[in-house]
């Protein structure tokens, strides 16, 4: 589990979620006290931990990052959108990138994932080619 590059990514990237779910947002209110970024943000968190478990099924673990990403991409829109319409001043904290460098973290793993799969299934098929041999 531990070997492949694309574990840590994952690893980060759930960090960054629970990071962010115990941090404030810009005006100091946690976002867990804001109830739909709390849900969004716990989705991301399960998706993320089932993407980090689930290392034996690489095509689901994939999915899930790359839905993972989606959500986070959906979330940091939804966030600047938010701070936008409610501040004058621009004051970012720094887990406002938190989503952005998740979802990346989430898209390398996911990169990293389909290429461990393609290089199992053309050993498969290597495999198989030589069984036809004999």
């Amino acid at each position: 589990m531990w070997q492949r590059i694309q574990t840590l990514y994952l690893f980060l990237a759930t960090g960054l979620v629970v990071a962010l779910l115990l941090s404030n947002k810009a005006d100091g209110i946690p976002f867990y006290e804001y109830w739909p970024y709390a849900v969004l943000i716990m989705i991301t968190s399960f998706l993320q931990l089932m993407a980090l478990t689930t290392y034996k099924h690489r095509i689901f673990q994939m999915r899930t990052a790359v839905l993972s990403a989606i959500i986070l991409i959906g979330l940091q829109i939804w966030l600047v959108v938010d701070f936008i319409k409610t501040h004058n001043d621009p004051m970012f904290k720094v887990t406002a990138i938190f989503p952005v460098v998740a979802s990346i973290l989430d898209f390398l793993a996911a990169r990293g994932i389909l290429a461990d799969e393609m290089l199992v299934r053309s050993a498969d098929r290597l495999r198989a080619a030589k069984r036809k041999k004999k």
